[in-house]
């Protein structure tokens, strides 16, 4: 592969060099909430700062860890973790938001994903789209147990995962709503919880490059109520996921410590 940056030594997107991120990072997608998130490490240092890619790095129980945004998106957020896994982390969570789709998943609770619809075009550029997009085990069942551990009040279960945000929302005005809506009322047919636009691309990638992957998300407020008359709160305090994402990394790094 073309070397972009030509012999300096980092990462060309992320702009991060081998050794200055830890084995565990946390995958937001917006830049803001880096610093946040650096806020529950002990020592924080800013690492990089490259186009969507903000990386901190401190400590948890001893262990280096990190946090890197990775925008919006199955592309980038797949870049972030190809150059993160270049520089020596294994183990991802994504932290993010998503829409509630099966009417008892509210506004405000949390989502940890047992799998993936792949209705995105990154994950199709990794595998044949009959793989499935599923996150690692270990690091699904440590955000459980940190889900119960905070209090949160969570679902598990597939999500589905798309490129057009707007073709959710408002699928009647798009040229190929009709097949928008079809899927949509597929995947609530098979009891999908949610949908956001990161978790399918990572799990794949994740899975391709041998690395852990998990997601655990906020729910914003559900489409599924407002369209039935129910009540409808919209949340968009990430600070439950947050918790959750950084209880699951202790708990992984006292277990793998043995």
């Amino acid at each position: 592969m073309v070397d972009y940056t030509e012999g300096a030594g980092y990462q060309y997107h992320i702009g991060v060099r081998e050794g200055e991120v830890g084995k565990y990072v946390i995958l937001p997608g917006d830049p803001k909430r880096c610093k946040k998130i650096a806020e529950f490490f002990d020592d924080p240092v800013l690492v990089a700062d490259s186009r969507e890619f903000v990386t901190y790095t401190g400590i948890l129980e001893g262990e280096k860890v990190s946090v890197t945004s990775t925008g919006i998106g199955g592309p980038s957020a797949s870049i972030a973790l190809e150059e993160l896994t270049n520089c020596g982390a294994d183990t991802f969570i994504r932290v993010g938001t998503c829409g509630g789709m099966q009417t008892e998943v509210c506004g405000g609770d949390l989502v940890i994903a047992t799998g993936a619809v792949r209705m995105e075009g990154t994950s199709r550029e990794y595998a044949p789209i009959e793989y499935p997009a599923v996150p690692d085990l270990e690091v699904t069942n440590a955000l459980v147990r940190a889900a119960q551990k905070t209090g949160a009040v969570y679902h598990t279960g597939v999500v589905q995962c798309k490129d057009s945000f707007y073709g959710q929302h408002q699928p009647e005005k798009h040229p190929a709503g009709y097949e928008l809506i079809q899927k949509w009322g597929a995947w609530m047919k098979m009891g999908c919880l949610a949908s956001e636009m990161e978790s399918a691309a990572l799990f794949i990638a994740g899975a391709y490059r041998r690395v852990k992957v998990g997601s655990v998300f906020l729910v914003v407020a559900n489409q599924e109520r407002e369209r039935q008359g129910l009540p409808n709160a919209q949340a968009h305090d990430t600070e439950n996921a947050i918790r959750v994402a950084v209880e699951a990394i202790r708990e992984m790094i006292k277990e793998n410590r043995g």
